[in-house]
Parts: C-alpha cells; structure tokens; sequence
C-alpha cells in the first residue's frame, strides 16, 4: 500500500476539492500519512488566485523538492487552480515535479498518482469544467463543522479577476445531491454547515433559470442535526428580499453575511465591472440591516486599483467608517495576467497601497473595538473549538465568527466541554478581534 501525502492551499473550495481527492486515494491502494517521513508521494493542491497565493504554492512545491532531494519524499504531484493556470509554466520553472495535473482530472487523480509512483510522469489537462462537483470526501475540518460547495466557476467576469480562467463558467450542483451531501454530512456529525461557492447567492440560475439559495437553505433547515447554517461570499446584487426573508424566518441560518464589495467608489467599481454603485451598496445593506437586525455583515476590499486617487481612497474610506462593517479584510491590488485589469495602467506606487491598506484596517480596529465593548454585558450561544489547560479555558465561535477567519472567545468555567458542545457564554471584555467571557450555567 502506498502512502500519501497531501498539501492543500487557498480557499474552503479548494479545501473540498482536496477532500475529494483524499476519498478516492484513502483505502485505494493508498493510505493517507499524516507527515511526510516516508510517503511515496506527496499532492500539493495549489492556489494561484493572487501572488501572494501564488508565492505559497511555489514556496511548497520548492520544499516538497528539496525533501525529495533528501530522499524522504518519493514523487511530487502538483495539482489546484496554480497548476491550472500555469501548465506551460510550471514543469519548466520546477523540473523535480513529476506530475502536473489541472483540476479537471481530479476525479482520476488515484489512477494518475499509482502511474507516477511506478514511475511515469503525468500531464493531464483536461477541460476545467470536467472537475468533480460531487462525491464521496474524506473532511479535513473538525466533525463538527464543514463545507458545503454547492457550485463552482464564475461567470460575474469582475476585470480583476482569474477564476474564470482558471475555473470556467459558474456550475451549480443538483438540488437533490446537496440536500442528501448535507444530510451524510449530518450524520457524521456536523452541527455547523457553511455553504461556499464563488458566487454563492447566484445558486440555481445556470440549472434551473432562476435563484433557488432560499429553496435551499429551506430544505436544509430540515436536516437533522445541523443547527448553524452559514454562508460565504454572497455578492450585493443577488441579496433578494426573498433571501433576507428566509433568513429571518429559519433559526437555523445564522444572520451572517460574508458581501464581497471589494470597493464603493463609483468609477472604480465601474471599472471592476461590478454590479451596482455605491448607492445600491448603501440601499443593500440598509435592507439586510432593516429585515436582520442582529446582522453580521463581514466584507473585503481591494485598495490600489488602477484608477484609484486620492479621492476614490477617500470614498472608500469615508464608506467603511459610515456603514461600521462588523468584519472586514482588505487587500492590495495585484494585476493577473489574463484578465482585463492586467491591460490597465497600474498607476498606485507599492508603497501608496501599503499605506491605504494599513488606513483602512486601522480604521476597521476601532470600529470592531467599539463594537465589542458594545457586547460586554450579551450572551452569546458558543460553538466550543478548543481547551487551553494552562489557562484553564475553553475557546469557541459565536454565530458572529466563521471558523479560520474571524474571531474567537475564549471562557472560564466550571463545566466540562468537548469540542463541537454549545455553551452559554456571557461576554465580559474584549481583547482586539475576539471576546473574553464566562459560562452562565457554571
């Protein structure tokens, strides 16, 4: 039996794309290593969304040779949207690779990993949109909480962006497999289910002509044992009343929304081909605000696009310290090569973008302070992740926090939990980002 290794980088997509994969290896001639001491081969599922996404993979594949080299890993398989992307490339740049496979070959990547480990070396690029959308995983979160993907691709063609060079056109998955995907995962034991997509909110539109997100998390409050439904990048334009009205009426979907708005300045957002202008943004998120009241609203932007002076910076920054987004990333603008924004004149100094960056997450740590002290005094109903002995503590998320994002509290008391229980937990201070509270019921 061989033994295998797996790397896996970039985004909760990519992450279930790799837990496809470790199924069909796991018990298939192969046996999942949990170092690499000694493993036949070693999969590296690469991001290469950004550069600095782009940085990591290479600085993994770089390792991975160097202890091949070594002689303590055997074959080098490179696979994910890196690998995708950069087919030519890549053999070229790193000869110790003995694989380069594109995403649309992950449904065969056992077969392809057996014919490299007996020594023949793979290029297989398939058509990206041949990616397997279901099937078995092997999850790589905690039982307690995981994935669901419930498309792939994008079809929005932001100017910045690769996906769909890299990944194709949006594709949902089939109503009824995620509702029986979700029900296993229930079984397994997950209480806390996060729906992913590129596009989540764009749900059903390519199947069945129309958005079906609401449809969907109806049927999934059915599921027995989940409790928390959550849901990443939901985009501004698809934020329906029937949406924020499913929402309010299932307890079981938490009030949390990850809106990727990536600007507010109108000829920026113009020029990153996205939906709307500043004043949809506003009347969007007064809804959300007005049919949600307890609402989480969590965002990113990119600073530094092409075009960006001082006064689409200041719109953007007057944007963030009016709507006190409760969570929010910022992130310099990279150029992609493909994509139309890579054509433009990228005319924002390095140095201008570090700035601006550091101003807006600035600006984000008082708000989020502000916020939290305002919680001093709330109770909270906690997912319990963790125990820190030395502390005597236990650690865990509110509904507010997605897991390896946002933050944490961290509690005393007299009571015994184990990862995955819920807690009642009393929130007396704050410490940047995260909570600090007490146990109710000790």
């Amino acid at each position: 039996m061989y033994k295998i290794g797996m790397i896996s980088l970039g985004c909760p997509k990519n992450q279930v794309d790799a837990e496809r994969m470790l199924a069909q290896l796991d018990g298939n001639d192969f046996s999942i290593a949990d170092c690499y001491d000694g493993v036949d081969a070693v999969i590296v599922n690469t991001c290469g969304f950004i550069d600095a996404a782009k940085q990591e993979a290479i600085e993994n594949i770089l390792e991975m040779a160097q202890l091949k080299e070594d002689g303590i890993v055997g074959k080098i398989i490179v696979t994910g949207c890196l690998a995708q992307r950069y087919k030519n490339e890549i053999l070229t740049e790193i000869p110790e690779i003995d694989a380069v496979v594109g995403i649309g070959a992950n449904g065969r990547i056992a077969e392809i990993t057996k014919k490299v480990i007996e020594g023949e070396s793979v290029y297989d690029m398939p058509c990206n949109e041949e990616l397997p959308l279901v099937g078995e995983r092997l999850l790589t979160t905690p039982e307690y909480w995981s994935y669901l993907k419930i498309a792939d691709g994008c079809s929005n063609r932001c100017t910045y962006c690769a996906i769909p060079l890299i990944r194709g056109n949006y594709r949902s998955v089939a109503f009824e497999t995620l509702i029986n995907e979700a029900t296993q995962l229930a079984a397994a034991g997950t209480k806390e289910l996060i729906l992913i997509a590129q596009d989540t909110t764009n749900y059903g539109a390519d199947l069945y002509g129309k958005l079906r997100l609401p449809e969907l998390l109806d049927a999934l409050c059915e599921i027995e044992g989940i409790e928390w439904i959550r849901m990443l990048y939901c985009y501004p334009d698809k934020i329906t009343d029937e949406l924020l009205d499913t929402m309010a009426k299932q307890p079981k979907v938490i009030p949390y929304i990850d809106l990727p708005l990536q600007h507010a300045d109108d000829g920026i957002l113009k020029a990153m081909n996205r939906k709307g202008d500043s004043a949809y943004l506003r009347e969007t998120i007064g809804r959300i605000r007005a049919k949600l009241p307890d609402a989480v609203i969590r965002t990113t932007f990119i600073v530094g696009f092409p075009g960006e002076g001082e006064e689409e910076f200041e719109n953007l920054a007057e944007f963030v310290n009016e709507i006190e987004f409760d969570r929010l990333g910022c992130f310099e603008f990279s150029p992609q090569e493909g994509t139309p924004a890579f054509d433009m004149e990228d005319d924002v100094d390095p140095d201008i973008k570090l700035r601006r960056g550091e101003i807006i997450m600035q600006d984000q740590l008082e708000i989020v302070t502000l916020k939290n002290n305002e919680r001093i005094g709330k109770t909270y109903k906690v997912l319990v992740e963790d125990y820190d002995g030395y502390s005597d503590s236990y650690s865990g998320r509110t509904y507010m926090d997605a897991p390896e994002i946002d933050g944490t509290i961290s509690f005393t008391t007299n009571n015994s939990y184990e990862p995955g229980d819920f807690a009642d937990v009393v929130v007396i201070g704050v410490n940047d980002y995260d909570l600090i509270g007490k146990d109710i019921n000790d």
